[in-house]
């Protein structure tokens, strides 16, 4: 009689980070905001760092799993379960930090999330099927969103006169403006910030245009 060896499956490095993720997700956090709450600090579990500058796979500590564990109110049971790729916990959105939203690899041409880099996290009023969520860092927002906030971008809904909206120039420039007027030659912006000057875009500079929906103010 032949016995047919079961293999063991060797937990990934994309598994660990997606596991802290979802763990992130649960407790209705970014990755950053819950290394935030853990005490860590904020970049911990920032993509960036999760790869050195030479290419080599930085794995997350075990004491910094430990303290996001506490953080999020969560166990090391349920952080296992969450390392299976179909383990979820409501509905989540991809997420992202505003920084890397002018990369190209970011999002495809229709202004949908795609390539690498992208996380997940729960939010509410996340109807639009093609919803996701990106992360402010610094104070370039100010007073509008603040460092940490996140916000949830919604290419499914209308977008109207006075709607606040993220906008991605055929450049690889993404900003987040309101909405002041469009026609189909041009867009027109004001600034978060009132003391700014209004801006102007050809409409054939546009990639695409989002309505913000939601914030975690």
């Amino acid at each position: 009689m032949v016995k047919q060896a079961k293999a063991q499956r060797m937990l990934t490095h994309d598994q660990i980070w997606a596991a802290l993720d979802r763990l992130a997700a649960r407790a209705g956090l970014s990755p950053s905001g819950l290394a935030k709450r853990a005490g860590l600090d904020p970049t911990t579990f920032n993509k960036s760092k999760r790869v050195t500058t030479d290419g080599r796979e930085r794995w997350p500590s075990t004491e910094s799993i430990a303290k996001a564990l506490a953080a999020a109110e969560s166990s090391i049971e349920i952080f296992a379960r969450l390392i299976d790729d179909d383990a979820g916990d409501g509905h989540t959105v991809p997420l992202l930090g505003f920084a890397q939203a002018g990369l190209g690899s970011a999002f495809d041409e229709k202004g949908f999330p795609s390539g690498k880099g992208w996380g997940e996290i729960a939010l509410p009023n996340a109807e639009d099927s093609r919803a996701f969520a990106l992360e402010i860092s610094g104070n370039t927002l100010m007073p509008a969103y603040r460092d940490g906030d996140v916000i949830l971008v919604s290419p499914g809904t209308p977008v109207r006169k006075g709607n606040r909206v993220v906008v991605k120039t055929k450049t690889g420039e993404a900003m987040v403006a309101t909405l002041k007027r469009r026609t189909a030659k041009a867009l027109e912006l004001q600034s978060l910030d009132a003391t700014q000057a209004e801006r102007t875009l050809a409409a054939g500079d546009v990639a695409w245009v989002a309505r913000i929906v939601w914030a975690s103010q």
